[in-house]
């Protein structure tokens, strides 16, 4: 009801308290809350849909569906063997992946992503590559033309990529055409692709630039939300499904 309202425009505390009438701090509340699951992006006095474009910071979408992200990270982990080469695309599921990498002794993790190199940046265990480019606010990602050339010098044993949202008949999608066209390269980088997405990207498609799933890939996914959601997935010839646990 109340996010239903955010989306329909009625996007101001006081608005919403009239509507349903309530107080402006049972508002406030709720609305933290839906902000928390990244339903919407809280602003001065109200909130916005984040179906509408909006794009949030780096922290903001890692406090939100931090369980399964980390139950999707966990699983991808298992995935990488002892001595591997691995490309980490930017974003917040990646960044927790990093995490669970840490101590691999002998791993090299190639990575545009601020998340990434922090959680790896005190780790003695594993040799980190930094591509190099411009950093982007607010999703922390290195971008620009020399992160796509390097990525002619490297064949990962695995790739890892982050999105905004995921469809079956689009693929990834991007707030940026540079950015989707950055996680194509990465897709076609490595022997093999994997997609980390926890369950409120499927289906979700919050911008208008996007990256299409065209080779074998995997995509890791938590086991909340309607599953009927990803039989898209299972009906695509090249996409396989991982759900985490």
């Amino acid at each position: 009801m109340l996010l239903a309202a955010v989306r329909g425009g009625d996007r101001s505390i006081q608005q919403l308290a009239e509507q349903f009438g309530v107080s402006s701090s049972t508002i406030r509340r709720d609305l933290t809350e839906l902000a928390r699951a990244g339903h919407v992006v809280r602003t001065y006095g109200g909130a916005l849909d984040t179906g509408h474009g909006v794009e949030r910071t780096l922290w903001e979408k890692d406090a939100s569906n931090a369980e399964e992200k980390d139950a999707v990270a966990r699983t991808a982990a298992e995935l990488v063997g002892e001595g591997e080469v691995v490309l980490l695309d930017a974003g917040t599921t990646t960044g927790r992946l990093a995490r669970h990498l840490a101590d691999r002794p002998g791993l090299t993790v190639v990575t545009n992503g601020l998340s990434v190199l922090l959680a790896l940046a005190d780790s003695p265990e594993v040799e980190v590559v930094v591509l190099g480019g411009r950093l982007r606010y607010p999703n922390e990602a290195i971008i620009g033309g020399p992160v796509e050339q390097q990525l002619k010098y490297i064949r990962p044993d695995r790739v890892f990529l982050g999105a905004d949202g995921i469809t079956a008949e689009r693929g990834l999608c991007s707030p940026t055409l540079e950015q989707a066209q950055l996680k194509h390269g990465m897709l076609h980088a490595g022997r093999e692709s994997y997609v980390l997405v926890d369950h409120s990207k499927v289906g979700h498609a919050p911008f208008s630039y996007w990256t299409p799933l065209d080779r074998e890939h995997t995509v890791v996914v938590d086991g909340g939300g309607e599953q009927a959601a990803l039989d898209g997935f299972r009906a695509t010839a090249h996409c396989s499904l991982l759900v985490s646990v």
